[in-house]
């Protein structure tokens, strides 16, 4: 799978299955690259699927339609209310206006469908001892000017954390956030003995403050809050995010 891994493709397809209980269904999906999550998908679903990317050239599936879109100019070429389910994985992170890729995903999905969108997570410990140490995130590094390849790292040009990946997904009307990793790295295991306790007790003072001065968190997101400091978060390499229309 050249394009992605097999840990995020399945972890895509589970948060399918735990999002969404009605199938057949119609199916799109965002970036789909040579197609493997839709072969995954097919294998354990009955779903339609049709495929949106930059280019035509990647796809290895002769029956799946794909319509050709540069999402940072264009819109998804398809009507309002248009699918059941809508996947988008490692997409994100390539796009300059992302929020504006949200909205588009929630205008073409029907009401009751299921979007599911993974992205590098830039919270665990790896990505944030590298951040500290070099000012770069994970898998987000010194990019080429002029010249990006868009379809690897090479066009990672937007680190979207898993707070405002959520906030952009309520803000465009989406509810019933549910948030997984594809798995735990291994480097990040390692920090986690050092770094843990100093975590929770820092985040817990720095928290406080937020709530008593500066009037930041509330009921609304007291929760997506404290989920950036949890153990998935901390080691999970990439966050995968499922929500309903």
């Amino acid at each position: 799978m050249a394009l992605s891994t097999d840990k995020i493709l399945l972890s895509t397809l589970n948060m399918v299955e735990r999002m969404h209980d009605t199938f057949p269904a119609v199916h799109l999906d965002v970036g789909s690259g040579h197609g493997d999550l839709i072969t995954l998908l097919r294998s354990r679903f009955s779903i339609q699927s049709t495929a949106c990317d930059y280019t035509d050239s990647l796809i290895e599936l002769k029956d799946v339609p794909i319509k050709v879109a540069d999402l940072n100019v264009d819109k998804l070429p398809f009507a309002d209310k248009s699918f059941d389910v809508v996947t988008c994985t490692e997409v994100i992170e390539h796009l300059e206006h992302y929020r504006e890729t949200i909205r588009e995903m929630h205008r073409v999905l029907k009401e009751g469908g299921t979007l599911v969108v993974t992205t590098p997570n830039i919270l665990n410990l790896k990505s944030r001892i590298r951040f500290l140490m070099f000012g770069f995130h994970n898998l987000f590094g010194p990019l080429h000017f002029k010249e990006s390849a868009l379809h690897s790292a090479g066009g990672h040009i937007n680190p979207v954390s898993l707070f405002y990946l959520i906030h952009s997904l309520i803000d465009a009307g989406f509810s019933n956030v549910q948030v997984s990793v594809d798995k735990a790295q291994g480097s990040s295991k390692f920090w986690l003995l050092f770094l843990y306790a100093p975590i929770k007790f820092f985040s817990a003072l720095i928290k406080r403050k937020e709530i008593s001065k500066y009037k930041t968190i509330d009921s609304h997101n007291d929760a997506y809050v404290s989920m950036i400091n949890g153990i998935d978060v901390l080691l999970g390499r990439t966050i995968v995010v499922g929500c309903k229309k």
